[in-house]
């Protein structure tokens, strides 16, 4: 089966009324979070993931995965309008977005915002369907050696790439494997980690831990806050960009879905790297930088298509590899397994519709965004005049729902809450949450493909090196772990940290 057939065979798959109804809310509930300030789209994911266990497996990655890319759409609205980024990927486009809403050009900014991430989107799914099935043919060849070098690889890059100290976020790694090893060994079939608590034997959950760190710790980060919001919506007005914003946006979009869609496969790499990675070369060649930070339609056109490149691009890995590359792409691991879905290589052969109508629906996806977000403007820009007092506890109603709803234990409502103080904690004194969950879903993994590698070499550690691929990805990673060592490749790091932060 061609790839064009096999698109067909999603279309069918995607444009079934029930496909349609959560494609349909997916992307409008990613837009509206991307809208408010302080939620994310890893919060409304795990808030949404319990409701998607009575529905298809097709259904509820088609759902969840427009929360992803519906909220790249919408965090530019709050950053072009209120200067205050609804999605962390959005925070460049703060700098000229703002900009031109206070000069009055908020309408093309909000418009360029809206095409951009539209035409990148459309080819970050375009790129997804003519690499992933090469991509999966190259991954049959991958025994667990590959695949216990390979994620390891990926949590070091998560690690390199995080903000501040690489020990810090080392830690984080480190405690996300040891959490993910609660409860019973999968060989042996002995509890371990569980100190004798029933609730335990199964395992922590994935969404009262993510809940906590990302929905409750931001509550808590938010209220500690005082947010000044001056909205310029008197300005929204003549949405569609000029020819000139056109010229001057053409180049910006061309090579911001480029850049965005492969570092959007990257593990570590992502939308928030992709976004300021653009501006950055934006501002290099262009011929006036001087007109970036005061009102260049470029420094908005680069970020937000590069974006929502990366935010497509993220799937590739996901569905071929069984690998996330980042946080949101871990929750949807989770939600495969749910569903007794094993996402990687043999996902297309087994599981055909489901892939495929997954990838189909991201055209429809994107078609609907853009009807969602031209013409609405106006209503979201009502919204973000909701005081956050108000939001806040709503929030944290649907988070103890959410979290008790999964097992229907009290437990998991505890479970939330102490890793929601953590992750409070944790942003205090510089320490992230990505690298954390990701090593938390990639951990049993890590461990299952180590003790596989061990038995089939008898107990030899040679075994990772004597295999090419596994040797190229162990190295390096080494390289990247030692490279606070080497003063030149460290300020590399810390440049794209700062940045970043």
């Amino acid at each position: 089966m061609d790839v064009f057939s096999s698109l067909w065979l999603g279309l069918g798959v995607a444009m079934q009324p029930i496909n349609l109804l959560f494609c349909f809310a997916g992307v409008f509930i990613g837009t509206l979070i991307g809208v408010l300030p302080g939620i994310g789209p890893v919060a409304a994911m795990s808030l949404l993931l319990p409701i998607t266990f009575n529905i298809t497996p097709e259904a509820a990655i088609i759902m969840l995965s427009g929360i992803y890319y519906g909220s790249m759409y919408g965090g530019s609205t709050t950053a072009i309008l209120v200067n205050i980024p609804g999605e962390a990927a959005s925070v460049i486009t703060c700098l000229d977005g703002y900009q031109m809403a206070r000069q009055g050009r908020a309408g093309p900014a909000l418009g360029m915002a809206a095409m951009g991430s539209f035409i990148a989107g459309t080819l970050a799914v375009v790129g997804l369907m003519f690499l992933a099935p090469t991509l999966a043919m190259f991954a049959v060849k991958f025994g667990p050696a590959e695949y216990f070098s390979l994620m390891v690889l990926g949590l070091t890059i998560l690690v390199w790439l995080s903000q501040g100290s690489i020990l810090k976020a080392l830690v984080m790694a480190c405690l996300g494997v040891v959490l993910g090893l609660v409860g019973i060994d999968s060989i042996t079939a002995l509890p371990r980690l569980t100190f004798d608590q029933m609730q335990l034997i199964d395992g922590l959950g994935l969404v009262p831990i993510v809940m906590g760190l990302f929905g409750i710790a931001e509550i808590l980060v938010n209220i500690e806050q005082k947010l000044d919001r001056q909205i310029f919506e008197a300005n929204v007005k003549g949405i569609m960009p000029t020819k000139e914003d056109w010229q001057r946006s053409a180049g910006p979009i061309a090579r911001g879905s480029v850049l965005g869609f492969f570092l959007g496969i990257l593990p570590g790499g992502g939308a928030v790297i992709a976004s300021f990675l653009s501006y950055a070369m934006e501002k290099r060649l262009s011929k006036t930088p001087e007109r970036f930070g005061h009102g260049a339609i470029e420094g908005v056109a680069g970020p937000e298509t590069a974006n929502n490149a990366a935010a497509g691009a993220g799937f590739t890995p996901l569905l071929t590899l069984g690998i996330p590359p980042n946080v949101v792409m871990a929750l949807l691991l989770g939600a495969f397994i749910v569903h007794g879905v094993q996402p990687g290589p043999l996902l297309m052969i087994q599981q055909p519709t489901l892939f495929w109508g997954v990838v189909a629906s991201m055209y429809i996806g994107n078609v609907m965004l853009l009807v969602l977000n031209m013409p609405l403007i106006g209503l979201w820009v009502q919204l973000l005049r909701v005081p956050y007092k108000i939001l806040f506890p709503m929030i944290l109603l649907f988070c103890v729902i959410g979290a008790y709803s999964v097992s229907n234990q009290v437990f998991d409502i505890y479970l939330m809450l102490g890793f929601g103080i953590l992750g409070w904690l944790m942003k205090k004194y510089g320490y992230e949450p990505a690298p954390l969950v990701l090593a938390f879903v990639l951990g049993p993994m890590l461990e299952n493909n180590l003790r596989k590698s061990l038995i089939l070499s008898q107990g030899d550690f040679m075994f990772f090196l004597e295999r090419p691929i596994s040797a190229t990805c162990l190295a390096l990673a080494v390289i990247l772990v030692l490279s606070p060592l080497l003063p030149s490749f460290n300020k590399k790091r810390q440049e794209l940290a700062t940045d970043e932060g």
